[in-house]
């Protein structure tokens, strides 16, 4: 058997859990069944794309070429910024029913690559233009078009003219089973300089706003290391190395009360704060304490025209902090090496070596596809009908309303979807 059969074959005895870390983020949990708690039952009007910086999510998580574990407690994923966007870019944008002249459509461009079943290895890109996001062109121009006319795309925005765009890569190749190398390479393809702030996020799913005394798991930062040590009771202690040179930026996976709702904040510090910290210079939305439940590392790359910038981390699980030289190092790119070579030989056993260049590349994007497109699904039907006890009651209408019949579902599984991105009926 190759190696990574040899994974597989030990992931089924049991004896091996390579599947306890993939790409098991969603790229949109915002505008879906689960999250709509509104009297009316209009998933995407009460949970918008705007919210969703600012808005602690109740059932799962999303982000950019993410990962998690199999329980969704700890997520790692990118966010972006290109010096002109109005928002901080942590999450796909699309439009939903009510505003595209075709119904929901994602308005980004990003590709699978490559990916093995056990996620041993795995390649992500996504294309992030230099100029301003057109967010309110797209919305505008697609709610004025008829369902007889085409769609108004991202690329007929000019956005990507004279190829000013950015390729963002994101590659994981697994040392062990709870052992994550990361490498982002940004490539300018444009035909001058321009800079980007990449920021690898760390973050804990809020499991406890919504019981009374649930133990809130903590990210913190270790002055001795440089890693951010992420410590909770269910996966127990896990640290994330960066390459030097970014800025460590804390704060709480929780609601910006006061933005959406005009109430005040359970905490000093809430979800949109990098969006604030890195957009609006808002210095005291970051904790300076260093520590919270969701976490980055700030890197500002200033990348010449036709090049590329690479840095590298590793989300490794451990009682201790070790040395980044020793984390980051001749290892780190000896496992990115052996993984690669390891994928190659799994996939020669499955695509016919008879195929052609075009076409073997067409089968190892399609299974990348379907491996990439798992993702945690949380739903229990019963809690979502009769509400959290710390939170406000759901409408009375909720009980004799969508999925009322459905109270025996309870799930919390890794599921596959033909689309991470458009799937909020798949609840009902």
């Amino acid at each position: 058997m190759t190696a990574e059969e040899q994974r597989l074959q030990e992931s089924r005895d049991r004896t091996s859990h390579w599947k306890r870390w993939g790409p098991y983020l969603s790229e949109r949990a915002w505008g879906t069944v689960r999250e709509d708690y509104s009297p009316w039952g209009e998933a995407w009007d009460y949970f918008p794309h705007d919210h969703a910086r600012s808005r602690a999510y109740r059932w799962n998580e999303d982000g950019i070429a993410g990962i998690s574990d199999r329980h969704q407690r700890l997520c790692f994923a990118l966010a972006l910024w290109n010096g002109r966007d109005p928002i901080l870019k942590e999450r796909l944008f699309g439009l939903t029913g009510n505003e595209g002249n075709h119904g929901e459509d994602v308005k980004e461009y990003y590709f699978y690559l490559d990916s093995t079943p056990t996620h041993s290895y795995m390649k992500y890109l996504y294309k992030y233009p230099q100029a301003e996001y057109p967010y309110a062109q797209l919305a505008a121009e697609n709610r004025g078009r008829g369902k007889d006319q085409p769609e108004f795309e991202l690329l007929d925005t000019g956005v990507f003219n004279e190829s000013r765009y950015f390729d963002v890569f994101v590659e994981y190749a697994k040392a062990s089973i709870e052992d994550i190398c990361v490498r982002i390479t940004v490539a300018n393809r444009g035909p001058e300089a321009a800079e980007i702030h990449l920021l690898p996020t760390l973050w804990f799913r809020n499991t406890w706003s919504w019981y009374e005394g649930r133990t809130k798991p903590v990210l913190a930062y270790d002055p001795s290391s440089g890693a951010i040590r992420a410590e909770e009771r269910g996966i127990g202690t896990y640290w994330l190395y960066s390459d030097p040179g970014g800025t460590p930026l804390f704060t709480e996976n929780e609601t910006n009360n006061q933005r959406l709702f005009n109430a005040p904040n359970a905490s000093s510090h809430v979800k949109d704060a990098f969006h604030r910290y890195l957009i609006h210079g808002e210095k005291e939305a970051v904790n300076p304490a260093l520590h919270g439940t969701k976490a980055a590392v700030s890197y500002k790359l200033s990348i010449p025209a036709s090049g590329e910038k690479t840095i590298n981390l590793r989300l490794q699980r451990g009682k201790a902090a070790l040395a980044p030289s020793a984390v980051l190092g001749r290892d780190f790119q000896q496992t990115f090496a052996q993984r690669k070579q390891e994928a190659d030989e799994f996939y020669s056993t499955v695509i016919p070596e008879s195929a052609d260049a075009d076409t073997k590349s067409i089968m190892r994007q399609a299974f990348a596809g379907l491996l990439w497109s798992k993702q945690y699904y949380h739903y229990v039907v019963r809690e979502w009908i009769t509400g959290d006890p710390s939170m406000p009651q759901p409408p009375e209408s909720r009980k004799d309303g969508r999925n009322h019949a459905w109270g025996h579902i309870y799930n919390a599984d890794i599921i596959s979807m033909p689309d991470k991105w458009e799937y909020p009926w798949y609840a009902a």
